[in-house]
């Protein structure tokens, strides 16, 4: 006897793909960029599958929010590799196919209803000036149909392909980044409804003829905080995604620079004027993103006038989030010349200096030849080895998780480290390139911040988002490094020309 009542037909589960692939290359840093790079001290190689996922999930990464929103979907879905390096050189071929590889070959399993990206934006390799768009170009090779859905930080130096080649890209608002996860969310809820056939997106994209010192690009400060509010106040009228790329400067290549991607609902007139509203704006504000430097020996003796407690010193130059190697010492150099008191240096990167005071143990008096290691053939200053003497404080691994708000909940690692204290400076000795935005960075450390008059980072402005509620006074210290802020001392070869500020004739059109 049939039965009275008819099945009912089994909706399919929707099916993503994930992938992470992360650098931002500074091509005048000489610091190696090899595929181990990419564990990020998570292991040896970057992790894959389900070592993946369990490394991001619950993080306040873009990554963390598409894994929540295909859970929350009810989605099946891979995480093929998370892949994030500290920016460096260029990015070896070898390390680039290896990464690229193992996407595409996921995405040739096929089946997938949506691809979700978590890409930095301003990745160059040995072969390529836009290592995202290479990968774009290598995933429509295998499948030209599946919806993409992009994450970038607000540095992506932007190609057509990077654009052109996705449904929805989606850029951080916020420089420090405190909205990494905000923007997985933003470009992943853009994907799904795309998927759902709630929306058809249309992009319009275009660039400036300008590179904004990144010392002026933070969204706390203007012009860059009113022009992101715009963006955000786009995505309440009608805009799926407004995206201000700042760029980074700190790369020789042709696209260098500041650029706008609008995404809308099928409103392709309404992409263009936000876009173009937008551009309008950077460009008239153009003066502001130039950055004035102060001399060194200058900046250290107002430091050393100010009696509030802490000062934050940056030692701008050579910030590791930005391609520097992390060993310089003209600011550590200077601070110990005029002999300020009560001062917390984090850090120089010196494996070795690391190792011998390891050996010599906690307690012991040591005299280690520190930093000036890493020679830096693109820079036409140098760094000179330090002598620092004084006795070893503390002995670590190296392992913390960030506190947030930036990659909140984010294990980080900067390799074996140790405290040396001079009896006026604590100088943190590291052995993996890591930016001190967190300030779980010093307390893993015994560095308790709000303890010492100065406190100095090789940073520029990440640092806000974990300390800057720490801060009594900031100076900036312009002393060494591949991330200098004085751009007369990059010798650009690639970038288009003529480009403001290194250019007065510069036009707005290019």
């Amino acid at each position: 006897m049939a039965p009275e009542y008819a099945l009912k037909k089994k909706e399919p589960t929707m099916r993503l793909l994930m992938a992470m692939m992360m650098h931002e290359t500074n091509t005048f840093s000489p610091v190696p960029t090899d595929l181990q790079r990419f564990a990020l001290g998570l292991g040896q190689l970057p992790p894959e599958g389900q070592a993946a996922i369990q490394a991001y999930r619950h993080t306040g990464t873009a990554t963390g929010a598409f894994i929540d929103l295909a859970e929350s979907a009810g989605a099946d879905f891979e995480l093929a590799i998370a892949a994030h390096a500290a920016p460096s050189g260029p990015v070896q071929d070898e390390a680039f196919d290896a990464m690229t590889q193992t996407i595409v070959n996921a995405v040739a399993k096929g089946g997938w209803d949506g691809i979700m990206l978590d890409l930095h934006g301003a990745m160059v390799t040995a072969s390529f000036e836009d290592g995202e768009g290479e990968l774009l170009r290598r995933i429509r090779a295998v499948d030209a149909r599946t919806p993409i859905g992009i994450a970038y930080d607000m540095h992506a130096n932007v190609y057509a392909d990077m654009v052109e080649l996705a449904q929805v890209v989606a850029g951080y608002q916020t420089y420090p980044h405190v909205d990494m996860y905000e923007t997985g969310q933003r470009a992943g809820q853009a994907l799904l409804s795309l998927i759902a056939g709630g929306v058809q997106p249309t992009t319009s994209w275009a660039r400036l003829p300008m590179i904004p010192h990144v010392m002026r690009q933070s969204s706390l400060d203007e012009p860059n905080r009113s022009i992101q509010a715009r963006a955000r106040q786009m995505e309440q009228e009608g805009a799926l995604t407004a995206s201000v790329f700042t760029g980074f400067p700190h790369a020789d290549i042709e696209n260098a620079g500041l650029s706008v991607v609008v995404v809308t609902d099928n409103q392709p007139a309404l992409a263009l004027q936000f876009r173009d509203e937008l551009l309008q704006m950077a460009w008239d504000s153009r003066a502001q993103w130039v950055y004035p430097i102060e001399p060194l020996v200058e900046s250290v003796a107002r430091a050393k006038a100010m009696t509030e407690k802490p000062v934050v010193l940056l030692d701008h130059y050579d910030n590791a989030s930005s391609g520097g190697t992390m060993d310089t010492t003209a600011v550590l150099a200077e601070i110990l010349k005029q002999g300020l008191r009560n001062v917390a240096f984090f850090a120089i990167f010196d494996p070795l200096a690391v190792q011998q005071a390891i050996q010599a143990g906690i307690g012991q008096r040591v005299s280690l030849t520190v930093g000036g290691k890493m020679a830096m053939p693109r820079m036409p200053h140098r760094s000179e080895p330090l002598v620092l003497e004084g006795t070893v404080k503390l002995i670590s691994a190296g392992k913390y998780t960030a506190k947030g708000p930036m990659s909140q909940g984010a294990r980080q690692d900067m390799g074996a480290a140790v405290v040396i204290d001079t009896g006026d400076v604590e100088v943190a000795l590291i052995s993996r390139h890591v930016e001190p935005f967190d300030v779980n960075a010093l307390i893993s450390l015994g560095i308790d911040p709000t303890q010492k008059q100065y406190v100095v980072l090789k940073s520029r402005v990440h640092w806000r988002a974990g300390m800057g509620q720490l801060a009594a006074a900031v100076v900036h210290c312009a002393g060494a490094g591949a991330c200098t802020s004085d751009y007369s001392e990059l010798d650009f070869k690639h970038l288009r020309r003529p480009i403001y500020p290194l250019d007065g004739d510069a036009a707005m059109r290019e």
